[in-house]
């Protein structure tokens, strides 16, 4: 049986975690260099990018600091090879996100989403994960497309 590692990103894992956004289809897999540059520059800055490695890398997870307030956390990406899904790995990697931020007394961790259909699983996840929604903003995406944004205390 292959060991599941969850481990900071690193420059080498990029061809594989491109694969894993391109089959999820959560965005341009082409946007995850700009968004990897500053920390794979300074992998001890503030920002939290994590591979999910199961005999090469199956997820991704990326938090960082709301920059306006304090012990506020961002989850901005968490990814799982589709063929990969359904079996705890997802909630492994927020689990060890929150657990990495509980320990430098973080106190919120934030999630957005859609409110479309197509995101039913998406808010279900995060649910199932004790995320509580916190807002919505209606028509935020585009018309008919709300923001969702759910919130799990830290402490």
């Amino acid at each position: 049986m292959t060991k599941m590692t969850i481990r900071p990103l690193v420059r080498a894992d990029l061809p594989a975690i491109r694969a894993v956004i391109d089959a999820t289809g959560l965005f341009p897999s082409d946007m995850l260099d700009d968004m990897t540059r500053d920390y794979l520059a300074m992998p001890d800055g503030p920002d939290i990018w994590l591979t999910l490695d199961l005999s090469g890398p199956i997820g991704v997870a990326y938090a960082a600091p709301e920059r306006m307030a304090e012990g506020t956390w961002n989850l901005y990406l968490i990814a799982i090879d589709p063929g990969q899904q359904g079996r705890g790995h997802g909630s492994a990697v927020l689990r060890h996100v929150e657990a990495m931020l509980a320990k430098r007394g973080q106190r919120i961790l934030l999630v957005e989403t859609s409110g479309l259909p197509a995101f039913t699983a998406t808010r279900g996840f995060y649910r199932a994960n004790d995320y509580g929604e916190e807002g919505r903003i209606r028509d935020f995406y585009a018309a008919g497309e709300d923001k969702v944004i759910f919130r799990k205390s830290l402490v």
